[in-house]
């Protein structure tokens, strides 16, 4: 019995996930819920377990590939029954409505538009297309459903050539053309008037012999604009081909010039906007034009903050947990909170209701090598000190590690991010949608300070706060940063809390 396997919703809310790696290959026994893949989700990397246990019949997605959540990406053999007989059935017997639903739904992210309908093919029956120069839609699929097989694709190149030779005749008698599918290679360059755009055309015409030369060049002919039209058909010439080649050439020696000059690279990368980049991109976007920012910056000396912070992390090493500043900056958020309710609150829009939260859980913006990650620390009011050190310590390592779950960045009521860890004094953070504040920490440092008239070096921290204004008013705003200013300066009040 074959068992298709679909990517699963991997976190509330994902439509989709890339495909980082396969961890089994066709062939290879699996058991249930062992590892067979890891996808990339909008925040982290997930391992996708088999749901059987069986043998892994057919690889249906690429790695590198965008997924949508619901399209089969892996085949199993279930143990106990017959491989063969099993194919053998798929392919002889007539798919009934909803059989062809099932096998038509996978194929979401591999099918093909085209004015007959949609072609479906496997990944890499589509990769063996592209080497072999065989149009996909022109194949006709011998699997279930239609589907197109290597093996269909491998006959079609087999017949494929005197059928080219037959269709171009009557295109063209004089000049012996073949026909090239669109692969979608693009390319700049070439002759502007009279050039056909190579996003429109469908097939490329050109002799052998320009054909040749193409290869020879390591030139995309589908790349290349083509000059004319021959019948509704892009055709390119040999010149075509050779200017072309020349302005890749041009760009390649630009770009080795560059190397060459001491710079790092080529001129110009381009790099996929995806996973995680995107997802941040996204909830920015969404932050910025929803909600009207407003941004409110102070500093405040906490030289005893600096102080108090020296004397128990010793203590705190002794049982094994790293002190920072953070957890005293936590402490005195909460603090002052607690005294500005509707700054730990979300606007409702649908039913036009202000939420204020009654519970703390504190966002922490880490900055990872593969973006700005939030995990939140959960009811920080319950805390004590160490605590909420040991727990911040172990999230912000899960974050870069990758490890972290989406449960644990979800939830939160209000975020801190700390640009000064890596230089600066202000910013303009944007809000954490659908929260109302965020709080950000320049770098705390020794600056002039004036103390009875006397300017002294002393510890200072700056912060740089942004609020939506459609709830939270600049009076409040400036009334929360005093009063969480106010702890920062004196830890000793947040014993009082």
């Amino acid at each position: 019995m074959v068992r298709e396997f679909k990517l699963p919703d991997v976190g509330e809310g994902v439509a989709e996930g890339e495909l980082v790696s396969w961890l089994v290959e066709e062939g290879d026994e699996v058991s249930e819920d062992q590892p067979v893949a890891e996808v990339e989700t909008d925040k982290a990397i997930v391992e996708v377990p088999s749901p059987v246990n069986g043998s892994v019949r057919e690889l249906r997605a690429e790695e590198g590939e965008v997924v949508p959540v619901g399209n089969v990406i892996i085949t199993f053999n279930v143990e106990g029954e017959d491989d063969e007989s099993t194919t053998e059935s798929a392919d002889s017997e007539e798919p009934t409505e909803s059989q062809e639903e099932v096998a038509e739904e996978p194929e979401v992210s591999e099918e093909t538009e085209t004015p007959e309908g949609r072609v479906f093919a496997a990944p890499s029956a589509r990769r063996l297309a592209r080497e072999l120069g065989v149009d996909i839609v022109a194949v006709e699929g011998t699997g279930p459903s239609g589907r197109v097989t290597e093996h269909d694709v491998r006959t079609a190149a087999e017949s494929g050539a005197d059928e080219v030779e037959e269709e171009v005749g009557k295109i063209q008698p004089d000049d012996d053309l073949e026909i090239q599918p669109e692969n979608g290679g693009m390319g700049a360059g070439g002759p502007e008037s009279k050039t056909v755009d190579t996003m429109d055309r469908e097939r490329t015409l050109a002799a052998p012999a320009t054909r040749r030369l193409a290869d020879e060049q390591g030139v995309n002919l589908n790349a290349v604009p083509a000059v004319e039209e021959r019948d509704g058909q892009a055709f390119v010439t040999p010149e075509a081909v050779r200017e072309y080649a020349e302005t890749q050439q041009q760009a390649q020696a630009a770009d080795a010039a560059a190397v060459a000059a001491g710079e790092t690279g080529p001129r110009e990368e381009r790099i996929p906007y995806r996973g995680i980049r995107r997802t941040i991109g996204k909830q920015m976007q969404k932050s910025k034009f929803t909600a009207p920012h407003v941004t409110h910056h102070d500093s405040i000396d906490v030289t005893e903050l600096v102080e108090t912070r020296a004397e128990l992390k010793e203590i705190a090493e002794e049982r094994g947990i790293r002190l920072t500043y953070m957890p005293f900056v936590l402490k005195a958020i909460v603090a002052a909170l607690k005294d500005y309710p509707y700054l730990n609150s979300a606007l409702d829009e649908e039913n036009g209701e202000i939420v204020v939260k009654n519970y703390y859980n504190i966002g922490i913006a880490v900055a990872t090598d593969d973006g700005l990650m939030v995990p939140v620390l959960k009811d920080v009011d319950k805390k004590d000190m160490l605590q909420i050190s040991s727990e911040m310590n172990e999230l912000v390592e899960k974050a870069r590690d990758r490890t972290i779950s989406r449960e644990e960045m979800q939830g939160g009521t209000f975020t801190i991010t700390n640009f000064g860890a890596i230089g600066g004094e202000y910013a303009t953070p944007i809000i954490n949608h659908p929260e109302v504040g965020i709080l950000g920490l320049g770098e705390l440092k020794k600056r002039p300070v004036v103390v009875d008239d006397e300017v002294e070096a002393r510890y200072t921290l700056p912060i740089s706060m942004s609020i939506d204004h459609r709830i939270i008013d600049g009076a409040v705003v400036a009334s929360f940063a005093n009063q969480l200013l106010e702890y920062l300066h004196n830890p000793r009040l947040l014993l009082l809390e």
